[in-house]
């Protein structure tokens, strides 16, 4: 299977100017025989939109989506973008995987971040299920955007749903941080983590450029099911990073050192419900 993870900047609150861009990535990637394309987190409409006086919101059926996922042909595409929730109340840090013009899925982003220049609380809703999802010939994904990949209890639920690959669309920042935050340590530091224990593919797509006093370094890599870096675009420019990877190395590695095996669901279904019992946050 050949992923490419499209390590491009956004053009804040430009829709169409965004679209026409990832349009011509698709075209290269799917020149380079992709079978799937993976861009950041709110690519289509840039990071800070609260600096925006607009609407940026799109249903996953608005027109310039489903005519981006047809540019993808037969391949798989995941576009990220502000999604407008029924009855125009809710707003949604949304990431879609289409696969051959069809939209298969749609992740709303779990944990919204609200400290520092972050405030994503206030212009989005938290979504409210965590699913993997089959693609066919791609085998079974699950999607964590940004934020959600630093719960490590979502990378869990996401393998005993049987995802074989975590996609991550990320917008990471390294300014305006406290002293001593490495934002790039930090995130090899996870993904190389959840492949090592979760035994599967991580795609870890970072935007770059800058926006609202933030800084988007790029980096972004693949992770086998050991753990280790299979490929990794350079930081602070556009990059096209095309990786190929084998679906079966995931059920060798599982099978070879069972760790995902025996998650004992019932045991933290009992633990969990007794923690919610005790006031444990809902």
């Amino acid at each position: 299977m050949r992923i490419t993870l499209a390590q491009v900047d956004s053009a804040l609150g430009d829709i169409d100017a965004n679209v026409e861009h990832a349009a011509k990535v698709i075209g290269q990637a799917v020149r380079d025989g992709s079978d799937l394309v993976v861009f950041p987190e709110l690519h289509l409409s840039g990071y800070a939109i609260g600096e925006v006086e607009s609407d940026l919101a799109l249903r996953p059926d608005d027109e310039r989506l489903e005519w981006l996922a047809a540019q993808a042909g037969s391949a798989g595409v995941v576009l990220a973008f502000p999604e407008a929730g029924p009855g125009g109340m809710h707003t949604y840090n949304s990431a879609a995987y289409y696969q051959a013009g069809r939209l298969v899925h749609v992740h709303r982003k779990l944990y919204l971040p609200n400290y520092l220049s972050f405030e994503e609380r206030k212009h989005f809703t938290p979504g409210q299920s965590m699913r993997a999802f089959d693609t066919g010939h791609a085998g079974r994904m699950a999607l964590l955007v940004c934020n959600d990949a630093w719960q490590p209890q979502l990378a869990f639920l996401a393998t005993q749903d049987g995802a074989q690959i975590l996609l991550m669309p990320v917008t990471s920042a390294q300014s305006g941080f406290p002293e001593r935050y490495d934002s790039q340590g930090y995130w090899r530091g996870i993904t190389r983590f959840y492949g090592r224990m979760c035994q599967l593919f991580v795609v870890f797509a970072n935007r770059v450029g800058t926006e609202a006093g933030l800084r988007f370094w790029g980096g972004s890599h693949v992770i086998d099911p050991w753990g280790n870096v299979v490929s990794e675009a350079p930081e602070d420019e556009e990059h096209l990073l095309t990786v190929d990877i084998n679906l079966t190395d995931v059920r060798r590695r599982r099978r070879d050192i069972p760790l995902v095996k025996e998650a004992r669901l019932g045991l933290v279904h009992r633990e969990v419900r007794r923690l919610l019992d005790d006031g444990g946050d809902l």
